[in-house]
């Protein structure tokens, strides 16, 4: 019915994009249920879906677009590697009744559970694919001799009573896949699906080969009448108690850190060397693009390119934030907490800090740009958005340079020079023409082209400085740590065994050096003359960090006990810290090559850790800030969530707080920036 595309976000996480056939398009009633679809996969969106990041059903083209979910589908791994093993088995049954119970629970039934539309993701098995599910609530139903499902995984009432089908049916389908899963066939097994529906209506099960301590769960479960099978929550009651051996904590464990992948598959390690101690680098770079320009003008950009993207909530001019302390405002007087609301409270503002103006200058939903008093959170000055197009996190931070303030109007057409005092605009570029192209390096911006090329505006007068192509380099994705150093270009090669490292000199061009690393890699931070990486295996998961010195053509690899998903990450002398989606929280040592601790926090989506006077922070995509000791991992405190109006959109990116002399600054969901005292974390 359509084409799914591999893309990127504008911060970086990888997309799976669906986009309808036009023949399909014409038709009203695909249209109808496409628009269900996206309705039903925005209901149901969670730990055990691909959550949707945005949609347009009444497109010329209808398209979706959800995180992509790295893993193989149930059926493409039974195909390769044969038959689940009894303990891999009862981890997919335990994830698939959790998925049921929580889209039964939005009050969907999903109606054509099967293999393909089970993937098989590092933290368990994943549910899409609901093209032909149905809300409880929704007005559009099958019409009468019409069957919708899969045959083979299709329960009995879907033949009998097709108007009719219940959240029991699901029941039924997730045992057939679970047969499958086991054996390598289902429990009804024909080329024909008119045998395969004559037996599901009046046959029983053929079950050999299925684990017996699964096998009265499975048999129960593909009971003909509906009303005999177990509901999820049943099920997972079964489950725990199924047998001795099966210890609930040792599978929830095993849930989140064995991926279905052999180890053999990771990418070989690099030569070694010994760092020395270094000092924190700090990152500043962005990326702008809408998910839909993205999908349909940039497709199958892989591994670095997305990586590098991320938003980054930073200053570039506020050197190094004391340690946490009880600091006083500028006008003396004990600092206060405060927040302050911006725009609509539809997404979250992003800011920086210029440590020359003492202020804080931020962007967001409704609001071209705004600077704020830190000490207060009073509003100096507002300029609101000419565009009604929320932007939200997709925009970069404000940066200043040389006096001039440069932001990103909301609709990401154009580059505006302001004056800090005022906001009152001095000069404005059109920048429509990049595509999201767009990254701060220092005091420049760097324009990228689709085709490659890059032009360089001057971030104080908004001229061009230079424009040039970088060889070996068709589509660069730039990275700037220090305002007064290189920035730096990544990009994988096609077969995503290594990648072309660039140093550039954002003030002429000049490529300082060039270097191809092995793997998949993506730049964290600098520190020391030293460049740090992540490195991803052929499953996009980040299982090692490397340090590259430039000077000497050197690499070192310290690999990671356990792989992370979607990690984000920042360099804080010889360490890095990565956070992983999923909330999994590591501290690796260079110095010592080894992992120092890891720490599983309550974080799914979460932003780049930041590091201050011994401590990190970060925030959750609920607008929670939270706190954890950098030398033990234990953590320290955290703020409450603060939600936006719709608790379902997706939050593209988390933009990272902001620790300034014994403060934190963040921006949550519901359009606020807020500040707190980093002294006593657990009193947030």
């Amino acid at each position: 019915m359509g084409v799914v595309y591999l893309s990127r976000s504008s911060s970086g996480k990888r997309l799976a994009v669906k986009v309808v056939h036009e023949e399909f398009a014409a038709d009203p009633e695909f249209r109808a249920r496409f628009r269900q679809e996206v309705a039903a996969a925005r209901r149901v969106s969670g730990a055990f879906t691909a959550p949707v990041v945005d949609a347009d059903p009444d497109a010329e083209r209808p398209w979706m677009a959800t995180l992509f979910v790295p893993g193989p589908t149930l059926s493409e791994f039974v195909k390769r590697n044969g038959p689940l093993p009894a303990a891999e088995l009862r981890q997919v049954m335990t994830g698939l009744a959790e998925a049921l119970r929580d889209i039964h629970r939005a009050g969907v039934v999903h109606r054509d559970l099967k293999p393909s539309n089970v993937l098989l993701a590092a933290d368990g098995p994943k549910v899409i694919d609901f093209g032909i599910s149905r809300p409880s609530d929704s007005a559009l139903r099958t019409e009468t001799g019409k069957l919708i499902g899969t045959p083979p995984f299709m329960a009995p009432e879907q033949f009998s009573q097709p108007r009719s089908v219940g959240p029991a049916a699901d029941v039924f389908a997730m045992a057939s896949v679970l047969v499958h899963a086991a054996t390598g066939r289902g429990p009804f097994d024909s080329d024909s699906p008119y045998v395969v529906a004559y037996q599901v209506v009046h046959n029983e099960p053929v079950l050999g080969g299925i684990p017996e301590d699964l096998l009265p769960l499975i048999e129960r479960c593909l009971a003909k009448e509906p009303e005999k099978r177990p509901s999820p929550d049943t099920l997972l009651t079964d489950l725990r108690a199924v047998s001795a051996s099966y210890d609930t904590q040792m599978f929830a464990q095993f849930d989140m850190t064995t991926p279905f992948v052999p180890a053999q598959r990771q990418p070989g390690s690099d030569q070694h060397i010994s760092p020395a101690p270094e000092p924190e680098s700090r990152p500043r770079f962005s990326r702008r693009a809408t998910a839909a320009a993205v999908a349909l003008g940039v497709l199958a950009v892989l591994g670095t390119a997305g990586a590098l993207a991320a938003q980054r909530f930073i200053g570039g001019e506020h050197g190094d934030p004391a340690d946490p302390s009880n600091t006083p405002s500028a006008s003396g007087k004990a600092f206060r907490p405060w927040d302050r609301a911006l725009g609509s409270g539809t997404s979250t503002p992003v800011c920086s800090y210029a440590a020359v103006e003492h202020a804080l200058f931020c962007e967001g939903p409704g609001v071209d740009a705004t600077r704020l008093d830190p000490d207060t959170g009073k509003v100096v000055w507002s300029r609101y958005a000419g565009s009604s197009k929320d932007s939200g996190s997709g925009r970069p931070e404000p940066a200043l340079t040389d006096g001039v303030l440069r932001v990103v109007t909301p609709d990401g057409s154009h580059l505006e020079g302001l004056a800090p005092a005022t906001g009152k605009a001095r000069w404005k570029v059109d920048i429509s023409a990049y595509n999201g192209g767009f990254y701060d390096a220092g005091d420049a911006v760097l324009l990228v082209a689709p085709g490659g090329s890059i032009t360089a505006i001057d971030g104080a007068t908004g001229k061009e400085r230079w424009h040039r192509t970088l060889p070996g380099h068709t589509r660069p994705v730039f990275a700037t740590y220090d305002d007064n150093g290189p920035t730096y270009a990544a990009e994988m090669s096609d077969d995503g065994t290594s990648t072309l490292i660039s140093a550039v000199d954002p003030a002429s061009g000049e490529v300082l050096w060039q270097h191809s690393l092995d793997g998949n890699l993506t730049p964290v931070g600098t520190s020391g003359g030293a460049l740090y990486l992540t490195s991803a295996n052929k499953q996009s998961r980040t299982d090692a960090v490397v340090r590259y010195d430039p000077a000497h053509s050197r690499t070192l690899r310290v690999p990671l006990p356990l792989p992370l998903e979607a990690t984000e990450g920042t360099v804080h002398g010889t360490r890095v810290y990565l956070l992983g989606f999923g909330g999994a929280l590591v501290a690796v040592d260079t110095a010592k090559r080894a992992q120092l601790w890891r720490t599983e926090t309550s974080v799914t989506e979460a932003s780049r850790p930041v590091v201050s006077g011994g401590r990190l922070y970060f925030t959750a995509a609920d607008g929670r800030l939270l706190e954890v000791d950098a030398d033990s991992g234990v953590p320290a405190g955290q703020t409450r969530a603060r939600i936006g109006k719709d608790p379902s959109r997706y939050v593209q990116s988390v933009p990272a707080p902001l620790a300034v002399n014994g403060r934190v600054y963040a921006t949550a969901p519901d359009g606020t920036v807020f500040a707190v005292d980093a002294k006593d974390p657990s009193r947030w």
